[in-house]
């Protein structure tokens, strides 16, 4: 069996007409928001809540989270599979947006036609998954025995979204306290409760393409208390330096659709957009050896490290030149894209000790890009503002900022390795985070911590009557509804001329070099 390199097949993207639940075909998105808008003006809060109560999107186990040890021999056609899931997922929730006339007049049509279909398609590739485990000699996960269990697919509400939206993979409501490991600090989640749209009601999923984001995913910084405690106490034998690379801000507009770590080969694995710098030939089909020629936007010329996260776009009614595209509006990223009016790229030190260098084409993935459906156990994402960073981060809200402040994206990734493995079958297990006091468990290793820092020039949206106005989100799975908390950033360490171990001097020493 080889792997799946073919570009799925396009899926029709839609828009509202009129005031009627008919969706026609067109090049915007998937827009029935309007639809929705007309229900609540034309017959009152009674409709808008039938509305409300209607599948909003689609919740599927994530496989991949599953497979912690998958041999070497298997990964390849393992992560075709695994893009088929995505690719699956990414059809049903087309088809949920485009049959809102029959699901009015079915009410087992989403189940029947939608759900159950959907899980057959899953169970035939989750064998496959096995199959192909067992074929080499490894041992699949018993959860993948189970029909219903990994298979199976549920509708949520546009409630039910919401509110996962801020729970973690056990269901527990956060209000402050998830794990944001930025130099291994806490970073609460204050002012992440959800905002009542008009009275408690949604209209649809809200956004430009009908798929999020909606008012409750955003709140006036200036209304949120302080959340950010203090970092970790340093030993005497902390790594105190830092090391900045400049890469610039994607100016040259490099992206593309693919994610080379979690669906190598296959053309638009990703479903969304990813800004790119540092590496300048990095696609699905990049291999080690193209990183190594691929040129870079670092003044550094020795790093050749990709550096790459999803788009922000403006959904103020505009479009951008992927209106038509897969992985932009046919998917339900649509709006204006955002080039960061400033990009910081810098590797810090350990609180607790020396750290040792990165190995060469190292992979790591921060942050979850489900977590509507996955629940906040992977989540990293962090929002704020100029002048609010040190006060609040955000996970689960965009932030509203005051006049003259912009908007501020950071990741902290992972600073702990196992010491052998440059990736692992679930893109997380060979690497960790420290704990709340700084340290490597497991025998883990610490290494320079890679953070960056993006910063983009946003007009504040506005809310009125519940319904936001100009909203600003991050490109995702369409299913994922444009949540904050989906940010993710990804990285591939790829240095020439020794720049891992200067890098790593420079830390240990407590240098500030570039």
């Amino acid at each position: 069996m080889g792997r799946n390199t073919r570009k799925r097949r396009t899926p029709l993207a839609t828009k509202a007409i009129a005031a009627s639940a008919a969706l026609a075909l067109g090049g915007g998105g998937l827009i029935w928001a309007n639809y929705y808008a007309s229900a609540h003006e034309t017959n009152g809060q009674n409709t808008t809540k039938a509305a409300t109560a209607q599948v909003a999107t689609i919740t599927c186990p994530d496989v991949g989270q599953q497979l912690t040890n998958v041999p070497n021999q298997a990964r390849t056609e393992v992560d075709g599979e695994l893009a088929n899931l995505d690719r699956q997922i990414t059809d049903a929730y087309q088809r949920l947006a485009t049959t809102r006339d029959a699901q009015s007049r079915d009410a087992s049509f989403v189940q029947n036609s939608i759900l159950q279909p959907l899980k057959e398609r899953r169970q035939v590739i989750i064998d496959r998954i096995q199959l192909e485990i067992n074929r080499v000699g490894g041992s699949a996960p018993d959860s993948l025995d189970s029909l219903d269990g990994l298979a199976g697919c549920t509708g949520a509400t546009a409630n039910q979204a919401n509110t996962n939206a801020g729970q973690d993979n056990t269901g527990q409501q956060q209000n402050g306290g998830q794990q944001q490991n930025t130099g291994g600090q806490q970073q609460n989640n204050n002012g992440g409760q959800q905002q009542n749209n008009n009275g408690g009601q949604q209209q649809g999923n809200g956004g430009q393409a009908g798929n999020g984001p909606v008012a409750a995913d955003f709140v006036d910084i200036t209304k949120v208390g302080r959340n950010v405690q203090a970092k970790p106490k340093r030993s005497r034998n902390a790594s105190t330096g830092t090391f900045t690379t400049r890469c610039g801000v994607n100016a040259n507009k490099n992206h593309n659709t693919d994610n080379v770590i979690v669906a190598p080969g296959v053309a638009n694995g990703a479903h969304h957009l990813h800004d790119y710098v540092g590496n300048q030939k990095v696609n699905a089909f990049a291999s080690n050896d193209t990183f190594l020629q691929g040129g870079t936007s670092c003044q550094n010329k020795n790093d050749l490290s990709s550096y790459y996260w999803p788009v922000v776009r403006v959904q103020d009614g505009s479009q951008d030149f992927d209106q038509d595209a897969d992985g932009g509006g046919k998917e339900g990223n649509v709006g204006r894209i955002l080039t960061p009016v400033q990009a910081q790229i810098k590797y810090v030190g350990s609180p607790t000790g020396k750290v040792v260098a990165m190995p060469q084409f190292l992979r790591i993935i921060t942050g979850d890009a489900k977590t509507t459906t996955n629940g906040l156990a992977n989540a990293n994402a962090h929002w704020s503002c100029t002048g609010f960073e040190n006060k609040v981060q955000l996970t689960t809200q965009y932030p509203i900022c005051p006049r003259g402040s912009n908007v501020v994206r950071t990741f902290a990734f992972q600073s702990c390795w196992d010491g052998q493995n440059i990736d692992s079958a679930n893109h997380r297990t060979h690497v960790a985070f420290a704990d709340a006091r700084g340290n490597c468990q497991n025998g883990f290793k610490a290494i320079p911590q890679l953070t960056m820092r993006l910063v983009y020039k946003i007009t504040p949206p506005t809310l009125q009557n519940g319904v936001v106005k100009n909203a600003y989100a991050v490109d995702g799975f369409p299913e994922q509804l444009h949540k904050p908390a989906t940010d993710h950033d990804d990285f591939i360490s790829v240095t020439t001329g020794g720049l891992a171990n200067k890098i790593t001097n420079c830390v240990n020493r407590g240098q500030q070099c570039q």
